[in-house]
Formats: C-alpha cells, structure tokens, sequence
C-alpha cells in the first residue's frame, strides 16, 4: 500500500488553499489601496470630478475653476496680445491722509479692473529697459519730472537698485561722483568701470540724460548729487541751486525739485559738499522728508561728523547710509589703493563698507584694477541701494 500518494494529495490541497488565501487578501489589499488613491486624488485635484446627472436632466456647467500654471514665469514686461498689464499691487486705490497729530492714514478702496490682465511680479527693473523711466515712478511737476512713489507702495529705491546675490559675505558698494562735470572722465567712468560700481550723477552737470541711459544699459545703479552749503560758502561754491542753511523752505525745495528733475532712474540722493547745510537741523527737515516721501535713499559721503541726515532719517523712515572713506581725498594712484586696501580692512570686520570718490582718471583706473583683484579675494560688490539701513519711522 503506498501511504505517500494519499500523503501527497493533502500537501498539494493545502498549498491550493494557501494560494487562494493570497491572491484573496492580495486582491483585498489592491482594493483598499485603488479606493484610497481615488479619494486622496479626488481631494487633491484642482477640478472637481463630474458625476453622471440623473436622465432626463441637462448637467448644469462645470464652476469656473483657477489652476496653478506649470508653464514659466513670464517676463513682466511682455504681456499677450490685447492683455493690459499691471503690477503686483494694483487693483485698489490707496489714499494716504496725514492727520493732525502727524500720524498717516492709509486706506484701500477697491478699484474694478476692465478684463483680463497680466499680473507683473518683478519689483526690480528689467535690464532690457534700464535706461527708460517707469511711468509710475514719475510726478510731473511745473519743475519737471520727480520720483515719486507708485500707487502700489512701489518705490523708486527699490526699482532701480541693481540686483546683487542675497548672500550675506563681504560687501562693498564704491561710488564715484561728478559723473556729468567732465565729458572726459563722464565716458572713462561709464565705460571703464565695473557694471556694479554705483556711479553718482551731478546735477550741475551737461548731458545727464545721455550719460545715464548709457550708464543704466550697462548696469551701474546710480545716485544724485545736490549741491549744499559748506563752510566758508560763497568763497567755495558747490555751484548754481545750492541748497542754503539760511535760505527758507521754499526755496530750497524748489532747488532740490531743479535737481531732481534733471535726470530719472536714480535710487537716491546723495551730497555734494553740504557740511554746513547738513548740521542745519531747519534747514534739512523739508528737504529731508521730501526725499523720504519721493521713495528715495539718501547717501551721506561722510564728510562731516556734524551731519544731522542719519538721525532725519530713523525719525521719517526711509533709507540711508554713511560712506565709510573717501578714496580720492590725494588724487594719487598709490594713494587711492592705500585707501581702497583700508576700506576692505573695514568691510572684512563689518561684513560691509562704502567708499566714494570722483571721476578723475587716477580713481577710475585704480578702482577698476583693485576691484578685479578684491573679487578673487571674495569680496562681493553691489550697489550702495543694497547696504542702506532700512530705517522704520
């Protein structure tokens, strides 16, 4: 009698119904796992799925549905056909009111678009367009155009600053003034010097408008010089529209406005001479608070220990910086070096530093030569706009 064919059969009749007992929990497993899938897609989905209506009823139109696009970022300044743009802001009609106690009241009301359009998310000006004026930016005046802020709240200090890394290194911001004195030095400046050297424009200088479309294609964020008051004026005389300590209000705004109006494009204001002007708490709180309310930096060159422009600036809020040395003090090659190896001894132990110089030639070519070489040593350089103090009234 063979006791393993019996013996067998039962092995092989237990191992089917094993097999059975897999495929079914199995099975049970891929079911639960479908549903959950669908119902966690179902949640996810940006489109709500449609059921089938019962008969005889029509469906009704699927809700208007919004879908983040894939595609990417469209450049802002380039809309489709027939589409309007807008900035980031817009779609409301701000009001600022200034009470009786000095304190600033804003408020929002809504303001209906007419259709479509293309919403602009950059903040900073395209390169492409660095040498045109942004029309929102621009108050026309009787003494021409002045910056101004936008009805978005968008300044001009931000628009035009140039762009730099975000890393928080080394940085150096130099500026060189006088741009517009000279047509010479104008042109070595603007076509010698690094793209991100801050280049100052003066405002009693010839063919500014030229020379600042040229300057912004290439890249240099740029500031304005005012003439102001020093010591011993009129024996030194910064030149025609100086603003003066004794001088009313008035007068001085309408100075400034002459100046402001000469070009556009630019982050902020920076002094010319002014240490007499600059220590005159009356005469600068005008002057002050309408550069701060235009959206503008203010650049202080440091050449007097007396100047009153930082604290104006805490008290009103807007931003500001000091220059840390002045690099051309001896027009002399070996000099300016000296000075410029003195301001990257002070940003290695502040992590920033500002120097300001002028447009001679000995600077230019020092500044150009000493910056390469500081770069290797990984020094960033950006614009001054980016190392101002963001002060908050």
């Amino acid at each position: 009698m063979d006791l393993h064919a019996p013996l067998g059969q039962e092995r092989k009749d237990k191992r089917r119904g094993r097999s059975r007992l897999r495929l079914s929990t199995v099975s049970s497993v891929f079911a639960a796992l479908a549903l959950l899938g669908l119902s966690a897609w179902t949640s996810l989905s940006p489109v709500p799925l449609q059921s089938n209506p019962p008969i005889g009823l029509t469906p009704a139109p699927p809700e208007p549905t919004t879908i983040a696009s894939s595609e990417p970022d469209r450049d802002p300044t380039e809309a489709p056909a027939g589409l309007a743009t807008s900035g980031p802001d817009d779609g409301a009609v701000i009001r600022r009111t200034t009470t009786a106690d000095g304190n600033v009241v804003t408020t929002f009301s809504p303001n209906a678009r007419q259709g479509p359009v293309v919403i602009g998310a950059s903040r900073t000006q395209d390169p492409r367009l660095a040498g045109q004026p942004n029309e929102d930016l621009i108050e026309v005046t009787d003494a021409g155009e002045l910056p101004t802020v936008s009805a978005s709240g968008l300044r001009p200090v931000d628009f035009y600053a140039r762009p730099w890394s975000g890393a928080r290194g080394t940085r150096i911001a130099i500026v060189i003034g006088g741009i517009g004195l000279s047509q010479t030095g104008s042109q070595k400046a603007v076509q010698d010097l690094p793209e991100d050297i801050t280049l100052a424009f003066a405002a009693t200088g010839n063919s500014l408008q030229r020379w600042m479309q040229e300057a912004r294609r290439k890249g240099h964020e740029i500031l304005l010089q005012v003439p102001m008051e020093p010591f011993d004026y009129p024996a030194i005389d910064p030149g025609r529209g100086t603003l003066l300590a004794e001088k009313a209000a008035a007068s001085n705004l309408a100075n400034l406005h002459q100046a402001m109006a000469q070009i556009t494009n630019y982050t902020g204001i920076m002094n010319y001479m002014g240490a007499r002007f600059l220590s005159d708490d009356k005469a600068m709180d005008p002057v002050m608070r309408d550069i701060g309310k235009r959206g503008l930096m203010f650049l202080d060159d440091g050449s007097t220990a007396r100047s009153l422009s930082g604290d104006y600036a805490k008290a009103i809020g807007f931003p500001h910086a000091y220059a840390d040395v002045m690099i051309d003090a001896q027009v002399d090659r070996q000099a300016i070096l000296a000075k410029l190896d003195e301001l990257e001894r002070i940003a290695r132990r502040n992590g920033q530093a500002i120097g300001v110089g002028a447009a001679f030639d000995e600077t230019i070519s020092a500044v150009a030569e000493w910056r390469n070489e500081a770069v290797a040593r990984g020094i960033e350089f950006v614009g001054v706009s980016a190392l101002a103090n963001e002060n908050t009234p």
